[in-house]
C-alpha cells in the first residue's frame, strides 16, 4: 500500500484522454464483472481506474481541486473502498508524478539525443527543448509543485522513498542527456541545471496558470500586465541564463566556498530542518533541488 509503482502507466500517462477514455468504459464493465476485486488482475485494473479517474479530474481543473470522493465517483467505486487501493488522496498524485518522470525524460532524448555538440547553438538547444518538454506537459508542471508542499507529507515514508528513487534517477538521466550534448559542462553542473529548471516549471507553472477570475483581472488591467507570463519563454530564458553562467562563475563559486566554509542552506539534517551541507562543486549529488 505505501509504495509508489509505474507498472503498466507509460501509455496512460502519456495519453491522458485516450486513458481516461478507456477506463470510462471499463469502469461501468468492472461493475457488472465484479463489485468486488479480488484477484491480482482486478485489482490492478481497479487502481488503474482510480488513477485515470484522478488524472481526468486534475486535468479538467487542477490538482488543488480534486478531492477523494470526486475520484471515487469518477471512478464507479465508494470511497471506503478506494481506500483499500491507496492509502491517501496523496499516495494517488505521488504515484501519477513518478509516472510522469519517464515520458518526459523520453522527449529530452528524442529532442537532444541526435543533436551534434559541437554547434554554437547547443546551449540555446538545450535551454529550448528542456523549456518544452514542460510546456508540454501541463499536468506534470502542476504535480512538480504540489508535490513537496504536500503530496510527500500526506504518504508513508516508504511511498516517498519509492517516488525519490524513481525522480532521482530521472533527473541523472536527463543531467547524462544535456551532458552529452554540452560536454563543456561538468556532470554537476547538468545535474543542477536540470534540477533548477524543474523547480522552476512547477512553480512558474502556478503563476502562469491563475484562475479564471484572476487571469481576467490580470488581462484587463496593464498595471497587472506583467503578473501573465508564458511558461515556456521564461523557463528556455532561465536555462540560457543559467548555462551560459556556469563556466565563467566556476572561479568565482570556489572563492565563496573557501570564504564561508561551503555552508548555507543545504540538504535535510534528519529533523526535517534545512541544515550546512557541503558544497555542491565538490560533490554534492545536486538533486536535493527537486522534490
Amino acid at each position: 500500500m505505501g509504495s509508489v509503482t509505474t507498472s503498466g502507466a507509460t501509455s496512460a500517462a502519456s495519453h491522458p484522454t485516450s486513458a481516461v477514455g478507456a477506463v470510462g468504459g471499463a469502469t461501468s464493465g468492472a461493475s457488472e464483472t465484479f463489485q468486488r476485486a479480488r484477484r491480482p488482475e482486478q485489482k490492478q485494473r481497479r487502481r488503474e481506474e482510480i488513477l485515470a479517474a484522478a488524472r481526468e479530474l486534475a486535468l479538467l481543473g487542477g490538482v488543488r481541486s480534486v478531492s477523494l470522493a470526486g475520484i471515487a465517483a469518477l471512478a464507479g467505486i465508494d470511497k471506503s473502498a478506494l481506500l483499500r487501493y491507496f492509502e491517501t488522496r496523496e499516495q494517488i498524485f505521488l504515484e501519477l508524478t513518478a509516472r510522469e518522470w519517464a515520458p518526459w525524460v523520453q522527449a529530452l532524448h528524442d529532442g537532444l539525443g541526435g543533436f551534434a555538440h559541437e554547434s554554437a547553438d547547443a546551449m540555446d538547444l538545450v535551454a529550448d527543448v528542456v523549456a518544452r518538454s514542460f510546456g508540454d506537459r501541463p499536468l506534470f508542471c502542476d504535480l512538480l509543485a504540489h508535490t513537496p508542499l504536500n503530496l510527500e507529507r500526506n504518504v508513508s515514508p516508504e511511498a516517498v522513498r519509492g517516488y525519490k528513487l524513481i525522480s532521482l534517477g530521472a533527473v541523472r538521466e536527463a543531467a547524462d542527456v544535456v551532458h552529452r550534448t554540452l560536454p563543456a559542462l561538468t556532470d554537476q553542473e547538468c545535474l543542477e541545471f536540470i534540477s533548477v529548471i524543474a523547480s522552476l516549471a512547477g512553480n512558474l507553472w502556478q503563476i502562469a496558470n491563475p484562475v479564471p477570475a484572476l487571469a481576467a483581472m490580470f488581462a484587463a488591467d496593464p498595471v497587472l500586465a506583467l503578473a501573465c507570463i508564458d511558461l515556456v519563454p521564461r523557463l528556455r530564458r532561465a536555462g540560457e541564463v543559467l548555462l551560459a553562467g556556469f563556466i565563467p562563475s566556476r572561479r568565482t563559486s570556489t572563492r565563496g566556498l573557501l570564504a564561508d566554509g561551503g555552508g548555507g542552506g543545504g540538504a535535510c539534517d534528519g529533523s526535517g530542518a534545512r541544515g550546512d551541507r557541503g558544497d555542491r562543486a565538490a560533490g554534492g549529488d545536486g538533486l536535493e533541488l527537486v522534490e
